[in-house]
């Protein structure tokens, strides 16, 4: 099985990642449910779901009750870094002529391990953006910064640049993919994801229709498992790190 996943990405010209929280897991990071502990409950210290707590609404509403759950997210990512799946991924993409990334993961570990062509559908959480005058800069952590954070030029509300609960996906990350997605690609990997959003399994399954071979990655089952022609039960990092041996 790996043997003839690495000859796929040998032969292959462009190769599309698709990765989720399972791939940052193996830095430490809890996946989407356990994001420090705040997917295990069903209400906040506030007694409403985290998915109202991190929504734009509440950013707008009451921003004290929203970055106060930003923050806990932030502070689980602290300390973290890459590992060596990011790593196999940027080394891949060295040797293809064209790799996409398309990450649900707000760590930005695909950059830091050297990844050059990344799309990060829901954002960077410590990319932060002013909401009046529209100024952005980025932080390596939020610890020691005011909760919520002003803007040091204008005074308004600062902001995280991801994508909360209710709003809508980026406009410019939207259109990249499309056109990548539009350009084709000759092999498609799911690494690490659940595929719940339809824009994250799609290409999976217009893959399939295209007759493009499609991987996934993923100790658990997804909503692609039966789709992919190849599943491997393995954690992101173990078997991208195989993978790349069999290709030399």
């Amino acid at each position: 099985m790996i043997a003839r996943v690495a000859e796929l990405v040998n032969r292959a010209e462009r190769i599309l990642f698709i990765t989720g929280a399972g791939l940052s897991a193996d830095s430490g990071l809890p996946t989407y449910r356990g994001i420090g502990g705040l997917y295990e409950t069903e209400a906040t210290d506030e007694g409403i779901p985290i998915e109202v707590a991190v929504s734009g609404h509440m950013l707008r509403q009451r921003p004290e009750i929203c970055w106060k759950y930003i923050a806990r997210m932030e502070e689980a990512f602290r300390g973290a870094r890459h590992n060596r799946g990011h790593e196999v991924i940027a080394e891949i993409e060295r040797r293809t002529e064209h790799v996409c990334v398309l990450t649900q993961n707000v760590d930005g570990f695909h950059l830091d391990a050297g990844s050059q062509n990344v799309i990060a559908i829901h954002g960077d959480i410590h990319e932060l953006i002013c909401t009046e005058c529209r100024d952005m800069f980025r932080v390596p952590h939020f610890e020691g910064m005011e909760i919520p954070p002003s803007c040091e030029r204008c005074g308004g509300m600062v902001r995280p640049a991801v994508v909360l609960f209710g709003e809508m996906l980026p406009f410019d990350a939207v259109a990249r993919l499309q056109g990548e997605l539009s350009r084709g690609f000759d092999l498609v990997f799911s690494v690490g994801t659940t595929s719940l959003f339809p824009y994250i399994a799609q290409p999976v399954i217009d893959a399939k229709r295209d007759r493009v071979p499609t991987v996934e990655i993923n100790p658990g089952s997804s909503e692609v498992s039966t789709l992919v022609d190849i599943q491997i039960p393995e954690r992101a990092k173990v078997a991208l790190e195989a993978i790349l041996n069999a290709m030399d």
